[in-house]
């Protein structure tokens, strides 16, 4: 039985703000350090981003007085506590989620009454009953609908959902799998002293995506685009690197400049280990899609593997588009793929036959996942 991809759909807050605009509200906060403001305009430049999408519509006001998130002055003091954060990310990761996960159904033609397992990500916020049990009662999912909720894994936690949705699958052939990722990451936006935190304010985007995937066997799943396997790789020494914690005034994330130099000490031999539990080889593979985290990460994870500037143009595409949405966001360049596959089917022409995909986040973890075009038995 292969793990086929039926369906992948995106979505965003309505709030999109340009890069040049969310640099200019950076510079008005009157408590930023004038050090960290004198590099706004270069750090915001340097990110390769166009616009990001947030749930907040405070970033695009001209008027502190008009503020409804923040408090009313320019100082933004005192900042918005984490339970004032997470009641806002409550109201509005809802019917994002929602949205996208009616849209996923509706493209895989697939009948609320037929999703046998739900698989919710998130690790921007928390409430209970959570985001699984309210996506069964809005998409009118069966009651025995079995949940499972993946959070606060950041970047790459899609890629656990992909692997526990491909275990259903594989468990069971009357499976249908629908996975919701949903992140409001600028909720936990920071003002301090900190050139990290700067950079961190500069990358991160509101996003969320879902995916369907079912069991079929090769006749049925012929041309079509599976999962067909992943692999991860721990670096030993890494621990503080990309870090997510709950602080008083939200989530504070740490982020070293020296993340992509870990990823480059490790990408190659994990590509390598994902590419031997199929048999392959580098120069069997048509698509790549890497997590953009950001622009140095996906261009050092190029530059180590060799590949043409056209391989991570959809990476760096949708990190110009949406910034980094944190766990959608290779949702977002999967989706691209999958859309490019089925339109050369349409047209009589081979699909993408071999894909990687990868990501990375805390730990430092990097992982990975195997897309392949199905082939005729025989």
């Amino acid at each position: 039985m292969f793990t086929v991809v039926e369906s992948i759909a995106t979505g965003n807050p309505d709030h999109a703000r340009s890069q040049t605009e969310a640099a200019a509200f950076m510079k008005r906060i009157d408590s930023l350090p004038a050090p960290i403001r004198n590099r706004i305009d270069r750090i915001y430049a340097q990110t390769a981003i166009d616009r990001r999408f947030s749930c907040i519509a405070d970033y695009g006001k001209q008027d502190a007085d008009a503020f409804t998130f923040f408090p009313p002055n320019w100082d933004l003091e005192p900042a918005p506590s984490t339970a004032e954060r997470n009641t806002r990310y409550r109201q509005a990761v809802l019917p994002l989620a929602e949205q996208v996960g009616r849209a996923a159904l509706a493209e895989a033609d697939a009948a609320p009454e037929s999703i046998t397992h739900l698989i919710t990500v998130s690790c921007t916020g928390f409430f209970a009953p959570g985001i699984d049990i309210e996506l069964v009662k809005r998409l009118r999912l069966r009651p025995s609908t079995q949940r499972t909720m993946i959070g606060f894994m950041g970047c790459y936690a899609a890629f656990n959902a992909l692997r526990v949705a491909h275990s259903f699958c594989q468990a069971n052939p009357e499976a249908r799998v629908l996975v919701v990722c949903a992140e409001l990451c600028t909720l936990h936006f920071q003002v301090d002293d900190t050139l990290e935190s700067a950079v961190v304010n500069a990358l991160f985007s509101d996003g969320a995506a879902a995916a369907v995937l079912r069991p079929q066997s090769a006749a049925d799943a012929a041309g079509q685009l599976a999962y067909t396997g992943n692999h991860v790789v721990l670096d030993e020494d890494s621990m503080d690197h990309m870090t997510w914690d709950v602080g008083n005034t939200g989530f504070l994330m740490g982020l070293s400049s020296r993340v992509p130099r870990v990823i480059a000490d490790n990408v190659s031999a994990h590509v390598e280990g994902l590419l031997e539990t199929r048999e392959l080889s580098r120069e069997d593979v048509d698509f790549w899609a890497i997590h953009p985290g950001g622009r140095a990460i996906v261009e050092k994870a190029r530059d180590v593997l060799g590949l043409p500037d056209d391989a991570v143009h959809d990476s760096l595409d949708v990190l110009r588009q949406y910034g980094n949405m944190s766990s959608p966001t290779i949702l977002f360049v999967l989706q691209r793929f999958l859309e490019r596959h089925r339109a050369r089917r349409a047209n009589g022409e081979a699909g993408i036959g071999n894909g990687v995909a990868l990501a990375f986040g805390p730990g430092l973890t990097l992982e990975g996942a195997l897309f392949q075009e199905v082939e005729a038995p025989g």
